[in-house]
């Protein structure tokens, strides 16, 4: 599969028609065999990418991702397909009315939407393994996990099936599959995607997301999504030119401007149980100071206060949503996932508003007392790990997975997961937006890339 920048580069110079490149997705989607496919929207797929294949015939396009395909995490609405969350208390959920926001803005940037993608159960979890559909794989090694909740996003793109998947992040979930199926991952600001038309896991936190093949790809679709091109309506380019605009690369990063400041998180609670993520860490510092970067080493005072409200928060609102379902239909969630939800029936009103109110001061404390514009941290402590391991030589995998990631839905930052080059399975680094925005950091996350290839 061509990273993104290419593959639009091959359809706007006729070297690839949309309907080649849908049909060659929906094949390899067909095959998959990481389980990280859903349901497939192959009719409609083909009958779109048919009308941009003429539309391209005659000099026109739908907007800056023109025959793009791209697959959809089954907790997001797509007009016409079921929206099941990975769960059989949805067994028979209807199709869904209209597109979610976030689909609709794809659709009209030219995307051509091909299906739904894995998910753990209703979002609820790090891994990837407990879902009504089984677990998904990871393309690197298929007994091991692709990491959740955005599971079948980041095994589709990794495994080369798709350019560009839509997932959802609550507290890890592009994050960590992207860390663990070796892809990239966006997790905007809060809102910053529309995340109207997604079954919510806790509002607090939940956002819309970003997983592709690498960084470049990334920046060519956030910035189609934000550029309010994509209208639906055809373009002409102009002087002459019937062909549409080619995306570049990303900037260059900290060499195009003054140095960013970035920190190098320190202490214990961002030490990987891996030894290969903290050589990840490393190589990549090393790699920004190549790049003229400005990195010091940053302490996080409080860390572990403001991470212990992710649950308390998530857990409240979580039950909120599934209150009346857990009460009759309890035996028809998996059972990891009536683990999570059950203990949270007698938690009192009191402890979730403290702990709203802890992470307010201690998310307010943390940002001020940083000295960066962007943070680099690994993104789990552990790799992949196997299907249904709840621990690894007795270091426990949902943490792992889960608390390098949570701090910064606490505190709604943007953040870039990029993987690092390690030997045997992915690891990967996260790109942190203290005072830096979405741009910056897509630029950034680009120049990296760039050197570690």
């Amino acid at each position: 599969m061509l990273s993104l920048p290419d593959l639009l580069r091959a359809i706007a110079s006729g070297e690839l028609s949309p309907s080649e490149h849908v049909d060659d997705v929906l094949s390899r989607l067909d095959a998959d065999r990481t389980n990280s496919v859903v349901l497939l929207d192959a009719d409609r797929a083909r009958a779109r990418a048919a009308e941009l294949s003429a539309m391209s015939a005659r000099g026109e396009w739908a907007g800056p991702l023109h025959g793009v395909a791209v697959g959809i995490k089954d907790v997001v609405d797509v007009e016409g397909l079921p929206t099941r969350c990975g769960s059989r208390i949805l067994d028979g959920a209807p199709p869904a009315a209209v597109d979610a926001p976030v689909v609709a803005m794809l659709r009209a940037a030219g995307a051509v939407v091909v299906g739904k993608l894995h998910t753990h159960e209703f979002a609820y979890g790090p891994t990837g393994d407990a879902a009504a559909s089984g677990p998904a794989r990871n393309p690197h090694d298929p007994a091991r996990i692709t990491g959740g909740s955005s599971s079948g996003p980041a095994a589709a793109v990794a495994a080369g099936h798709l350019p560009l998947a839509v997932g959802t992040d609550t507290g890890a979930s592009v994050r960590t599959p992207a860390a663990l199926c070796g892809v990239a991952g966006l997790k905007p600001r809060r809102g910053a995607l529309p995340g109207a038309g997604v079954f919510p896991l806790a509002e607090s936190f939940d956002t819309v997301g970003l997983l592709a093949a690498d960084a470049a790809s990334l920046a060519v679709a956030r910035r189609a999504l934000a550029s309010g091109s994509g209208t639906g309506a055809a373009h002409r380019s102009g002087n002459g030119d019937r062909r549409p605009p080619v995306p570049g690369r990303p900037g260059a990063g900290p060499g195009s401007g003054p140095p960013l400041r970035i920190g190098v998180a320190s202490g214990a609670w961002w030490r990987p149980h891996d030894p290969v993520i903290a050589d990840a860490v490393r190589t990549a510092a090393d790699a920004l100071t190549a790049l003229g970067a400005d990195l010091s080493e940053q302490d996080t005072p409080g860390i572990e206060e403001l991470a212990a409200t992710y649950p308390l928060i998530t857990g409240a609102e979580a039950y909120a949503t599934h209150r009346e379902w857990f009460a009759t239909r309890r035996d028809e969630y998996q059972p990891v996932t009536a683990a999570r939800i059950a203990p949270n029936a007698e938690l009192p009103a009191h402890t979730y508003v403290d702990a709203r109110r802890t992470r307010t001061r201690c998310s307010a404390a943390l940002l001020a007392h940083l000295r960066c514009e962007v943070l680099l941290c690994p993104t789990t402590r552990l790799r992949a790990t196997p299907i249904g391991a709840s621990d690894v030589d007795g270091v426990p995998v949902r943490p792992s997975m889960l608390e390098l990631t949570s701090p910064f839905n606490l505190t709604d930052r943007p953040v870039v997961a990029l993987p690092v080059p390690v030997p045997g399975l992915p690891a990967g680094v996260q790109l942190v937006g203290i005072t830096a925005g979405e741009d910056a950091l897509l630029d950034l996350a680009g120049a990296l890339e760039g050197v570690l290839r």
